[in-house]
């Protein structure tokens, strides 16, 4: 008996899964809204930009884990208040420490929902926020036991960590850990140094924008 063929293909021709496209499609017109908006910082987030753009097209599933085996994800990296130090989780699959992050889910609003879900659910910090808009685009090919899931086109925002809150391990990881932004840990992927960078300055906006309306408020 032949095997059936996984969602969205047939034959080897890849298509849309029709159903999978309308549950999400929420999700697909919102992550289109986000990259048409979105400033890339230089020309290689730019073009990365654009590819996310045309893939969503090609792809209206290409938001949900069960479209294609290239999809978009959603992930927070974490900093301390100073921005000194960074949490990270050591991934179960990879064996190696990231950010926080996962796969977009029918239930999440937006790509921002998403982010904040996932960044609550692996840190343990439930009033956990991240920035409103993206701080890094990131298309890497996934290496190990995966499922079908090939390729992550990772859509990246930041957050700071809410003053008192305690960091706890969740059941994707393996450990839960603040790090010294310049002293990361050994395996950590290299796509980590420029994340932590556009993070970094993100914040750095974010807090002189708002100290600047204290001080006039205040004037």
């Amino acid at each position: 008996m032949t095997a059936p063929s996984p969602p969205g293909e047939s034959g080897g021709a890849l298509r849309p899964d029709a159903v999978v496209a309308a549950a999400y499609a929420h999700l697909l017109a919102d992550a289109q809204a986000v990259l048409e908006r979105w400033a890339a910082p230089d020309a290689g987030q730019e073009t990365l930009r654009r590819d996310y753009l045309r893939h969503l097209a090609a792809h209206p599933d290409g938001v949900a884990r069960d479209g294609p085996p290239a999809h978009l994800t959603a992930s927070c990296v974490v900093l301390d208040e100073a921005g000194e130090q960074v949490l990270l989780t050591l991934h179960r699959k990879a064996r190696a420490w990231f950010q926080f992050g996962g796969h977009l889910e029918e239930g999440d609003a937006t790509l921002l929902a998403a982010a904040r879900r996932e960044a609550r659910e692996e840190s343990g910090m439930e009033r956990l926020e991240p920035l409103p808009h993206p701080v890094q685009l990131d298309r890497h090919v996934l290496v190990g036991a995966f499922g079908r899931c090939r390729e992550h086109l990772d859509v990246r925002y930041a957050a700071v960590a809410p003053e008192g809150s305690s960091p706890r391990v969740s059941s994707e990881s393996d450990d839960v850990r603040w790090w010294p932004v310049g002293a990361l840990p050994d395996g950590t992927r290299a796509e980590l140094v420029p994340l932590l960078s556009a993070a970094r300055r993100a914040v750095r906006e974010v807090t002189h924008v708002s100290g600047g309306r204290d001080a006039a408020g205040g004037a």
